[in-house]
């Protein structure tokens, strides 16, 4: 064999041990990928208005899988979780346009990898306002809900819901074991846990149907923002 001959095939065998590796990253990546999408963190899409103006419709969020699993969850985080029971029938829910053909095919892949959403209108998203135990009441003197006799004054409430917070719906309740109660940031415009003290659960979200905590907006751009639990409002809450 001669040194050109030699050459070459150092060069087919560099090049073949280049796409080896490109291609072993890659498979490794997806690997990584979907094991973290499965058991670390996820995403969604916000399909309703129930959070406004906290969360807008379509907005992206990306979810932390750990809570309440290993992380416990705590007063005024953001969840989603699956229908408890007949809760999406009184959703109002507006699903963006479902991608067809190549960008389809793109879209399924992203969402195998956590980075694009298939089934976000299969699910809820509130706020905690009640933990296991807490005695959760609606509404006081001055239209707001309380928390162990704590009164809250929640600045994430969309500020035109307020009324309706008020005079919709009253209610005395104390969170049962391993459950939650839940409420939309957009009081007037949210079938969350006072619309559904009629349903299989009360009313309350089984800590089993909770998919994970949102921690921040990714899409668009321009709502790119960390969510708050707002800390503050809980103060002298028990189990804060």
């Amino acid at each position: 064999m001669t040194e050109t001959q030699e050459a070459k095939q150092r060069g087919h065998r560099s090049g073949w041990l280049f796409v080896r590796d490109v291609l072993i990253v890659l498979v490794a990546a997806v690997l990584i990928s979907v094991v973290v999408k499965a058991f670390v963190i996820r995403s969604f899409y916000i399909p309703s208005g129930s959070m406004e103006n906290t969360l807008q419709v379509q907005d992206r969020i990306v979810v932390d899988e750990l809570v309440p699993k290993v992380i416990p969850v705590q007063h005024g985080d953001v969840v989603v979780f699956q229908d408890p029971g007949g809760w999406l029938t009184g959703e109002t829910a507006v699903a963006p346009p479902r991608p067809t053909g190549f960008a389809g095919a793109i879209d399924w892949v992203l969402s195998q990898v956590g980075l694009s959403t298939t089934d976000s209108d299969d699910h809820l998203v509130k706020r905690v306002i009640g933990l296991p135990g807490d005695h959760v009441s609606c509404c006081n003197a001055f239209g707001q809900v309380s928390v162990n006799g704590i009164p809250l004054s929640e600045p994430y409430i969309l500020p035109e819901s307020l009324t309706d917070q008020k005079s919709e719906y009253t209610f005395s309740i104390t969170v049962p074991k391993d459950s939650l109660w839940v409420m939309g940031d957009n009081r007037g415009d949210s079938r969350d846990s006072r619309f559904n003290r009629d349903g299989p659960t009360k009313g309350f979200v089984p800590y089993k149907d909770v998919v994970g905590r949102a921690f921040v907006i990714t899409w668009p751009v321009s709502h790119w923002t960390w969510l708050d639990d707002y800390p503050h409002v809980f103060d002298g809450v028990t189990g804060r």
